[in-house]
């Protein structure tokens, strides 16, 4: 069936445009998928696609029991404690991932900032309220479920991805696999709303792991479809009332209703259905442990992860954004934010070069603004996941491609500051601090000045990163003369990138070093200490 009767007649009985809704939105021609994958969902009426759902639901339900019974690690947060987080996570430091999906076809146009396009359309005060009637239709028949035929990632190239990201010095990548929308992007069993079924055909989840393995990449998967719930509570007075969608926008229910058993058993199902296919090497957590997901299957989560890899004799790490779970396991994550000290475990920021899913119209960051934020960070002894918002095509925007390239060619010359490296005594020193550790707390943020310096070591050597240019010489203030340090008195300082080493003094005031004419490159400037 070409693409346009695939949206004239749903592939299934109430997929797809209404005629009338239709000629308002022109159809991408898609390319022929590069894989020959099908999905069990295919072809198959709602009545018997639900009846599946259930079906596998019920067995992946017992095998995750079964998991847990037999497994080292218990649903009880006295033996989560006894998981040992990866260490190749805290030598890392630097990862990319995407967000895109059905959402990307509504929030790169939409106005009033729309990265929540599928909560947000059904939002009579919401700007993508009304945009979405105008350009695709009344959202009492042309709800979000119908605009999903318009994901069709055309070109989109997973080897591409992997062979930009590997460029800008990633050492692990991956995508998001459900967003709160609740679409899989990944060849599924428990869900009729998949990739493969819908959209562009294609097991997201699966190419982009293939690719960044071959590249030398560890593999993350990000969940956030446990927000589901939430997310669509705007839909139910309009086509998500319908019960035949309820897979999609969650069993109607009442705003703030907690969630129902059978919603939390399928939120750990998708998750552990990935994990058997794709065997990600760290799998993400957004908000809904604090919003949706209860401790009792917070915990079942954990107990699932770590005794499937247990089994599977593989290492993983859990991220996620709740500091009191952290007390007993997992990997902390701030969203748009960063620790304000060193801290003795591994954390994450992730953050994004601009808006989470592409919207055409941000601003992005800058190269200086990323790295800066990136020395911070390992400085404190976390890691930065940064994402960029792909087109609908598949393609990555190049303004954010030139970015992760600049990023790529400062780490090829100063990498050894950042990667396999471990905090000094003081994270940094200078005037600019970020607000104390939270999640969004980047938005505060002040630019880094010439003064403003992180440490990192690693062997016998100390970095100091300049995240400024200060001129003709440099004071590094936490170098007095006689301040002892692991390797005995300072010898050799050098700028990476270069081969001279540089002249210096030390004295009450600090380390004194005589910078060369020219800068070496851009950005920021290690000094290597030795």
């Amino acid at each position: 069936m070409d693409r346009r009767s695939f949206i004239r007649k749903g592939l299934y009985a109430g997929v797809g445009f209404p005629l009338a809704a239709y000629s308002r939105v022109p159809l991408a021609k898609n390319k022929a998928p590069t894989s020959s994958v099908s999905n069990i969902y295919q072809g198959v009426a709602v009545a018997a696609a639900h009846e599946m759902e259930e079906r596998y639901l019920a067995s992946a339900t017992v095998k995750i029991d079964a998991l847990i019974a037999g497994g080292p690690f218990q649903a009880r947060w006295d033996s989560l404690h006894q998981h040992q987080d990866p260490e190749w996570f805290r030598d890392a430091k630097f990862g990319i991932y995407t967000h895109w999906g059905p959402v990307t076809v509504g929030s790169s146009y939409s106005p009033g900032d729309a990265e929540w396009y599928g909560n947000q359309m059904y939002k009579p005060d919401h700007p993508a309220y009304k945009y979405h009637q105008q350009r695709f239709g009344d959202q009492h028949k042309v709800g979000y479920k119908d605009i999903i035929p318009l994901f069709t990632g055309e070109k989109f190239d997973a080897e591409a991805w992997a062979d930009i990201f590997t460029r800008a010095g990633a050492k692990f990548a991956g995508p998001v696999a459900s967003h709160h929308d609740n679409f899989a992007l990944w060849n599924s069993d428990l869900t009729r709303w998949n990739s493969v079924a819908l959209g562009l055909h294609r097991d997201i989840v699966g190419e982009l792991a293939r690719a960044y393995r071959r590249h030398g990449l560890r593999y993350v998967t990000t969940f956030h479809h446990g927000y589901a719930w939430r997310y669509y509570e705007p839909a139910f007075a309009f086509d998500a009332g319908d019960p035949q969608y309820s897979d999609l926008y969650t069993e109607p229910h009442n705003p703030g209703a907690p969630p129902r058993k059978h919603y939390l058993d399928k939120w750990l199902a998708e998750v552990y259905e990935v994990l058997v296919k794709y065997k990600p090497d760290l799998i993400y957590f957004d908000f809904e442990f604090r919003e949706v997901i209860p401790p009792e299957y917070q915990q079942k989560l954990f107990a699932t992860t770590y005794n499937w890899a247990a089994h599977d004799q593989r290492e993983i790490g859990v991220t996620q954004k709740d500091r009191s779970i952290h007390e007993y396991t997992g990997i902390l994550d701030f969203e748009r934010g960063r620790e304000d000290r060193i801290t003795p475990y591994p954390w994450l920021d992730d953050t994004a070069l601009g808006p989470w899913f592409y919207v055409a119209s941000e601003p992005i960051k800058t190269a200086t603004q990323v790295i800066g934020i990136l020395a911070d960070i390992v400085a404190k002894n976390g890691c930065m996941m940064l994402d960029i918002g792909p087109k609908v095509d598949g393609t990555l925007p190049q303004l954010g491609v030139d970015v992760l390239l600049e990023i790529g060619e400062w780490l090829r010359r100063n990498g050894e500051a950042i990667y396999g490296t471990r905090p000094w005594t003081i994270y940094g020193e200078g005037p600019t601090k970020n607000v104390a550790g939270a999640s969004f707390s980047e938005e505060k943020d002040k630019p880094f000045t010439d003064q403003d310096i992180r440490f990192t070591t690693k062997g016998k050597a100390l970095y100091a990163i300049l995240l400024g240019w200060p001129g003709k010489d440099a004071l590094v203030t936490s170098l007095p003369e006689g301040k002892p340090l692991w390797f005995g008195r300072i010898r050799h300082v050098q700028i990476l990138g270069t081969d001279n080493p540089l002249q210096w003094t030390q004295d009450r005031q600090g380390l004194h070093v005589e910078l060369p004419q020219s800068r070496p490159g851009n950005h920021a400037y290690v000094f290597k200490i030795t």
